[in-house]
């Protein structure tokens, strides 16, 4: 993991909103890790294609979720990810 990490910045999720509205993360090579706390029944858009939606966690403050919408190629392989994953 030290070597995954090697100049990277971890962003916890729960400081995702107030990082974004005071870094410029465009400019950092950053990661952060949540946990699938929530998910939804996969959806259908008007266009008729699925979608998952995920909410994430960093189980810091459980009050500080972030909605992931998973679509296309990335719904087809991961939709079946159990909640409690990370």
């Amino acid at each position: 993991m030290d070597r995954k990490m090697a100049n990277r910045k971890l962003i916890r999720l729960s400081q995702l909103k107030s990082k974004l509205a005071t870094e410029n993360l465009e400019e950092i090579d950053w990661v952060t890790f949540g946990v699938i706390v929530k998910k939804v029944t996969p959806q259908s858009a008007n266009n008729g294609r699925t979608f998952s939606i995920w909410r994430l966690n960093d189980l810091r403050d459980l009050n500080q979720c972030v909605s992931l919408f998973l679509f296309g190629e990335v719904h087809k392989e991961h939709w079946k990810t159990d909640q409690g994953t990370v």
